[in-house]
């Protein structure tokens, strides 16, 4: 492939970054405020969150380093994918998404915190740095190809337009974030044991 592939893809993504920017601003705002009230008022859903983490930390169990990669990239790769796709059920999927992870994030970080103090927040910092501007990206998209759906001038081109570029972005800029975050959360569990 030539470089200027490459370089007229991330032009692409940067060009619908920036179209996109308010709809990722809303997601990290809410993605912000859902974690403070998981983090401050960590009341909601015990039971279920209990029940999901001891769910996932089963499902790791017994896995190799290579394994726990892979479950990794592919269960985040899954979710920020049908963020931005489930995006055209009038943004519904990606807000739910936006107030579940924010909320079970904060929730999850307040438990570790205080069973393991605050400094063992520090060890969810190196992944987080990739996963979690992909999400948002992710959700930030998903709600823009929502929301192109009540836009009634030219519609359908806008429409198109949204999930051509979302995808792209999803291909050149999510994909490889969580490719990373994906690669180093897989070795920070292994070394954990």
């Amino acid at each position: 492939m030539k470089p200027n592939f490459f370089v007229k893809n991330y032009l692409l993504c940067w060009k619908f970054l920036k179209e996109s920017r308010w709809y990722l601003v809303f997601a990290l705002g809410l993605f912000a405020l859902t974690f403070l009230i998981g983090f401050v008022y960590p009341i909601f859903f015990r039971e279920e969150i209990f029940g999901f983490i001891a769910k996932i930390i089963g499902m790791l169990e017994g896995k190799t380093t290579i394994e726990l990669i892979s479950f990794i990239f592919f269960n985040n790769l899954r979710a920020s994918f049908m963020a931005i796709i489930l995006g055209l059920l009038f943004g519904l999927f990606p807000l739910l998404v936006t107030i579940t992870n924010g909320y079970i994030l904060g929730f999850v970080s307040r438990e570790t915190a205080v069973k393991e103090g605050i400094f063992i927040l520090f060890r969810l910092l190196p992944h987080g740095i990739f996963e979690i501007p992909a999400i948002i990206f992710s959700i930030g998209i998903g709600l823009k190809i929502g929301t192109s759906i009540f836009i009634k001038k030219k519609k359908e081109k806008r429409l198109r337009h949204n999930i051509e570029e979302g995808i792209r972005f999803f291909i050149f800029v999510v994909f490889p974030l969580l490719l990373i975050a994906g690669i180093i959360e897989g070795l920070l569990i292994s070394i954990a044991g």
